[in-house]
């Protein structure tokens, strides 16, 4: 099992819709997922409430000792994915989450207040040497602020531009609240819209940073295999009998 979690100081980041968004992009690119909720504002409770489908389970955990036996407990069960959600701040719950995460996403707005925000974030993931990415979300559709604010996250991480930060940007658009609200993910409210196209492109890039693979595609190996091994034997007793038949 992969563990992402979202996490940065600055409270109206995006935290919570992003990890709705990339839940269903997940599920819909066949990986099994479960939502971690460590945030006792309950923005993912409640829009599980508004939901219809049971599906991706939002489970609250917010007690930082319960988080490690948890998601131990989760990737015993089988299950390929799980996304973390955590409170603006830093508390002990936010600490254990990235301790124990395969990849933290920092989600930052273009703006001066929220860049400085990301730095006790950065510092947690540092400290633990745990794979970490910055997401600029809420971003106009374009601008010298995009470009200022990505160069600045890179400065403050030390480390190539390329290597720090998720492609797509995140525009601010009115399709994510509208899905908020309505209990759906914008890839489910709004399917062939900007919006999705952004946050199954985020998806892509962390499937390519973690090296993901779903059961569906490896299901899809395995039976290329199979078919490949079989035609190598056919193919191998055709040429058996071949060869007894001039003998």
């Amino acid at each position: 099992m992969h563990t992402i979690v979202l996490a940065t100081q600055k409270g109206g980041s995006g935290k919570s819709t992003l990890a709705i968004g990339l839940a269903l992009a997940a599920k819909q690119a066949g990986f099994s997922v479960r939502l971690i909720e460590t945030d006792p504002q309950g923005t993912l409770s409640n829009w599980q409430r508004r939901r219809t489908e049971t599906e991706p389970v939002v489970e609250p955990i917010y007690q930082a000792a319960n988080i490690e036996p948890r998601l131990k407990m989760l990737a015993s069960s089988g299950l390929q994915l799980a996304i973390v959600d955590t409170a603006a701040g830093l508390s002990a719950a936010t600490t254990a989450a990235i301790r124990h995460s395969d990849l933290c996403l920092i989600p930052s707005r273009p703006t001066v207040a929220d860049i400085e925000a990301t730095a006790s974030t950065l510092s947690v993931a540092r400290a633990w040497k745990r794979p970490f990415g910055f997401v600029l979300n809420q971003t106009p559709i374009r601008g010298q602020r995009i470009d200022h604010a990505a160069n600045t996250l890179a400065d403050e991480a030390a480390l190539e531009l390329a290597d720090v930060l998720a492609r797509p940007l995140i525009v601010m658009r009115n399709d994510h609240q509208d899905a908020l609200a309505a209990g759906l993910a914008v890839s489910e409210f709004a399917p062939g819209s900007k919006s999705a196209d952004e946050i199954r492109g985020l998806w892509q890039w962390i499937e390519t940073r973690l090296n993901l693979s779903s059961t569906t595609n490896l299901l899809i190996d395995q039976v290329i295999s199979a078919a490949d091994g079989m035609m190598h034997a056919a193919a191998k007793i055709a040429s058996n009998d071949a060869a007894t038949l001039t003998s």
